[in-house]
């Protein structure tokens, strides 16, 4: 891969022994690495030359490996697994952070949130309920990108510059807000690296999944498995379509609640 091009990660809640995760549904915890595992990850990474920037960083595509770190949702373990991972290695990210789930069991009170922006750590938005944007009309997109990212800014004192779509979806409108509420870019769940030529408020991300091996996210970082994960998005992303959301969500989750139990 032209090292103009690079990979944005999407991490989620890092799991820790006997600390339980803020859910745990299948389709939430299949999203969630053991801190172990994440280390493995960016210990990798490090010995292998690559850098660990933030959003605002990697969309100045430097020369050289490097992937785009960043984190959805505002779980605690953002500041007390993370970061201190990350900042030992001389690695930034991007935290993108659910307004409204601040002070809730397992998430960043306001405090942790100060201390996470205080490290030098960037501090993206990630909505105000975690809502699915193509579900919404004007009202709802107000509350969900532009008055998220305010009370987060009034929070850590500091501009809010980056936005992730919760689930990944988006709409025409979501986009339109997303530009006049001040932001820089737009973070998807689409499996494509990034380039100058992106459009910046359709970035691709890819999530590192839990069963992830240290193998496969080489790939990922490399953009060779991209190619692979696109195939599956198409199929889902066609099932979405269909179904909408709230029906696909439930076929879901009953579909990967009964592999559990297989497993």
């Amino acid at each position: 891969m032209a090292s103009s091009r690079i990979v944005f990660l999407m991490y989620h809640e890092l799991e820790l022994p006997g600390r339980p995760l803020c859910q745990s549904e299948p389709g939430y915890v299949r999203y969630i690495l053991s801190s172990k595992a994440f280390q493995a990850q960016i210990d990798w990474l490090r010995q292998a030359g690559w850098r660990g920037l933030c959003v605002g960083e990697a969309l100045n595509f430097p020369a050289g490996n490097s992937v785009a770190i960043t984190f959805d949702d505002g779980s605690e373990t953002d500041l007390i697994t993370a970061a201190p991972l990350l900042k030992e290695r001389g690695f930034n990210a991007t935290f993108y952070v659910t307004a409204g789930f601040l002070g809730k069991r397992g998430y960043l009170s306001p405090a942790q949130l100060r201390e996470l922006s205080s490290m030098e750590f960037e501090i993206g938005c990630h909505s105000m309920t975690h809502a699915y944007l193509d579900d919404l009309e004007q009202s709802g997109l107000q509350l969900e990108i532009a008055d998220a990212g305010k009370r987060l800014e009034d929070l850590i004192g500091k501009r809010v510059e980056h936005f992730s779509c919760p689930g990944g979806r988006y709409s025409a409108k979501a986009l339109a807000l997303a530009k006049e509420a001040g932001y820089r870019s737009l973070a998807t769940s689409h499996a494509h690296a990034n380039s100058p030529s992106t459009d910046p408020f359709e970035l691709g991300r890819v999530a590192v999944m839990r069963d992830c091996t240290v193998g496969h996210f080489q790939q990922v970082c490399s953009g060779d498995a991209l190619w692979k994960m696109r195939l599956k998005e198409s199929t889902r992303g066609a099932a979405k379509k269909l179904l909408g959301n709230e029906r696909y969500d439930r076929l879901r989750a009953r579909w990967l609640g009964e592999r559990s139990l297989q497993d």
